[in-house]
């Protein structure tokens, strides 16, 4: 199987009605995920407070304020504190370690002191020379440990900030290394986590300079810090858009028994930043894909999904799980293991997402639907006969935009057995009925009207639907009435070509000069 990391091949789309659209799209999510996760949940860059070795001793400076008339201060602090460093460096008599040692812990206090650290101060001061310097093979480790913990935290600064790392990557991937100690480890991580978190330039580097194997072993001890250090700064590294990272990660030996070893486990932390590194994986490699399938990967994510409340857990669950199912939903049936029932439960608990207060989740929770729902004709009846129907009509007519196209495409899937390439998919038309008569209509002459072109797509593409499948001739009744006619004819002299000639052939099919008259 080549790893080009394709998800064209997965589900091509239906052009001319609703289909299994959505799988195209999971490349693409998993580009743009990575923005959303880190502004929604955890910043792509952290700053490190408290040291890696564990010790509490500055753990104090995470609860002070710092004022806009302090940054001044601080940042004549940090550049003196970096002047001493320099004469620390220069010093060779006796203490000149501890010297060293002191005065990277004063440069390292001031960079972890406030919201807004003075970078830019040290910086101008000429920290990194010296802290690549301090970070020399044969140092004390608490010099070591030292040195990385001011660059973990200049890294978390702005994008020409975290470019100023360049001189330390390769001395910050030697101390991967099985022998550095784990707190010096560990610490190197976050730096480089820190630094492929900033775009695909720096992650590209990284890559070149041989950092992704010594990280990714770093998850196979069970050491709870050091995997989730590491589990996050690889899931950085890796996310994308190009699937090399990915493809490369898979080749290291044992690396899908130490991710599934791990999601297995009870610590939630460590499972979260695991599942963000099985999102990329199963988003941008095939290779990655087939081995985690393998491993019954899928009956680990939805053990997490039905038994965790940690939103920070749920969703890159949620999004691995849309993930695997759209790679080839008619074979799910065979995958999973139909005795224990996985796919009603798995149902079952998206249905609790749906009802969530949380809005990222019921999106995700769509989402995966969606995937489920362009899979065989035995998926789309067991959503449709599920708890979940009554929630997906609702959220269509109620739920912000986002959620509503998500729920869109579960809807549409559900009404058409899945086609491909040019095929015109056969109409499903116990569900269709089901579902115009649950009202939901309106919802998708709604995205008809929307600005969003993939959206308004989806909605003339469910009006097809309607108009060719309804039972009786009713479909153009129905959309008459909900002024349908209106919202396609705004398409007549629209831009995107595609949607005028698709809105124009409906109307001029369904609605022409016959249209009424024989009542």
């Amino acid at each position: 199987m080549t790893d080009d990391g394709s998800a064209s091949n997965r589900r091509n789309p239906i052009k001319s009605s609703v289909g299994n659209v959505a799988g195209q799209r999971r490349r693409q999510q998993a580009v743009t995920v990575a923005k959303e996760r880190r502004e929604l949940l955890v910043r792509a860059k952290r700053l490190c407070r408290v040291g890696t070795n564990g010790s509490d001793q500055d753990a104090h400076v995470e609860n002070e304020m710092m004022i806009d008339e302090e940054q001044p201060v601080l940042e004549a602090q940090t550049s003196k504190a970096v002047e001493e460093l320099k004469s620390a460096v220069q010093y060779q008599g006796k203490g000149a370690v501890q010297k060293k040692v002191t005065a990277l812990r004063e440069l390292r206090r001031l960079l972890s002191k406030s919201e807004f650290p003075p970078i830019d101060a040290a910086l101008s001061a000429g920290a990194i020379p010296l802290l690549v310097q301090c970070l020399s093979f044969g140092s004390p480790d608490e010099q070591l440990l030292e040195s990385a913990w001011c660059l973990t935290n200049i890294a978390a600064g702005k994008p020409e900030e975290t470019k100023s790392l360049l001189p330390a990557l390769p001395l910050l991937i030697a101390h991967l290394g099985e022998k550095s100690s784990a707190p010096v480890a560990e610490q190197c991580a976050w730096a480089i986590g820190n630094v492929a978190g900033e775009g695909e330039e720096l992650r590209n580097v990284l890559l070149s300079q041989g950092a992704l194997p010594p990280l990714a072993r770093m998850i196979f001890p069970d050491k709870g810090s050091t995997v989730r250090t590491a589990a996050w700064a690889l899931s950085n590294l890796i996310k994308g858009p190009e699937s090399k990272a990915a493809a490369q990660l898979v080749r290291v030996d044992g690396i899908v028994e130490a991710i599934l070893r791990h999601l297995k486990k009870t610590d939630e932390e460590i499972a979260t930043e695991i599942a963000w590194i099985v999102v990329y994986l199963s988003a941008l490699s095939d290779i990655a894909t087939s081995m985690l399938l393998k491993g019954g990967i899928l009956q680990l994510l939805v053990e997490r999904l039905a038994t965790s409340n940690s939103l920070q857990l749920l969703i890159p669950v949620l999004r691995s799980l849309g993930n695997f199912f759209s790679v080839d939903p008619k074979a799910m049936l065979t995958i999973l293991i139909g005795g224990q029932n996985t796919e009603e439960n798995l149902i079952n608990v998206l249905a609790k997402c749906l009802r969530s207060e949380h809005r990222v989740l019921k999106k995700e929770a769509a989402w995966v639907l969606s995937n489920i729902a362009a899979g065989s004709i035995e998926h789309k009846r067991m959503i449709h006969s599920s708890e979940a129907m009554p929630l997906l009509l609702r959220l269509l007519s109620t739920s912000p935009f986002d959620i509503r196209k998500e729920v869109a495409y579960v809807l549409g899937n559900l009404c058409v057995e899945s086609a491909e390439g040019d095929t015109r998919p056969r109409i499903i038309q116990e569900h269709l009925v089901s579902i115009v008569s649950g009202g939901c209509l309106r919802g998708f002459i709604d995205l008809v009207r929307s600005p969003d072109i993939e959206a308004a797509r989806l909605g003339l593409q469910f009006i097809e639907l309607v108009l060719r499948g309804m039972p009786n001739g009713e479909g153009s009744k129905l959309v008459e009435g909900e002024e349908g006619i209106d919202a396609m004819e705004r398409f007549q002299f629209h831009e995107n070509e595609e949607l005028r000639v698709m809105a124009n052939s409906l109307v001029d099919k369904y609605f022409g000069e016959d249209y009424g008259i024989d009542e």
